[in-house]
């Protein structure tokens, strides 16, 4: 985690009744677990994966929804980042929040099967690639990533909270890691719902600036891709 002190980023009163009806509609009696979520998002270090992620996804998870339950992947948007050391420390941000769940929710009494679905989404959050047939899994991994479809304004805050939230990792080291989180995305599939594929242009046209830019602090080649768009 950054040394610097910080403090968390201000959530409005709206915001607030917002994430508190939102955690009520998918579980009831249990305020206490939904606070205690929200205090995590607001950690400090958190400049990006912070409680107005949280928020975005959870929108997004309603927006790109089909006809389908969404009782499960709400949960997991609610813990996908409930967990975000930076560095991570012994376990992956993903394990340890998906370990989070399993242990909160089964205090809350859900059942087994319950459990291992809302674990199984988190844990996807890792690399965002559902496996075939799993609209959940599509679901909760398009909403995560809809931010990339954002203005070139919305993407260029959204780049530079994600940098201040690694603000102790060097330039190179972080640009590196960018760049190959980024570079599958210039020509390969981002998003899988139907709702979803409808922000491909804007994303991929996002990603490939982004690329072109992380190349020349590099100093490599773009993906000839990248330099098309």
């Amino acid at each position: 985690m950054p040394t610097e002190t910080r403090t968390p980023r201000p959530l409005s009163d709206a915001d607030a009744a917002e994430l508190a009806e939102r955690w009520h509609a998918v579980l009831p009696h249990q305020e206490a677990m939904g606070a205690d979520l929200v205090e995590r998002y607001r950690e400090p270090w958190r400049r990006y994966h912070d409680v107005r992620h949280l928020l975005a996804v959870l929108r997004q998870v309603d927006a790109l929804a089909s006809d389908q339950d969404l009782f499960i992947v709400r949960l997991a948007a609610w813990f996908h980042d409930a967990i975000y050391d930076i560095p991570f420390r012994e376990l992956t941000n993903e394990e340890g929040s998906a370990r989070l769940a399993l242990r909160e929710l089964s205090r809350a009494g859900l059942e087994q099967e319950d459990l291992t679905q809302v674990a199984r989404l988190v844990r996807m959050t890792a690399d965002h690639v559902p496996g075939s047939r799993d609209p959940e899994g599509e679901l909760l991994c398009d909403a995560d990533l809809a931010v990339l479809a954002g203005s070139p304004e919305e993407y260029a805050a959204y780049v530079a909270d994600v940098r201040e939230e690694y603000a102790d990792v060097a330039d190179d080291d972080f640009f590196s890691a960018r760049f190959e989180v980024l570079e599958p995305w210039v020509e390969g599939e981002i998003y899988r719902t139907g709702k979803g594929k409808l922000l491909t242009p804007a994303a991929r046209a996002n990603v490939a600036a982004e690329v072109r830019e992380l190349a020349e602090h590099l100093g490599i080649e773009a993906p000839p891709a990248a330099l098309e768009l």
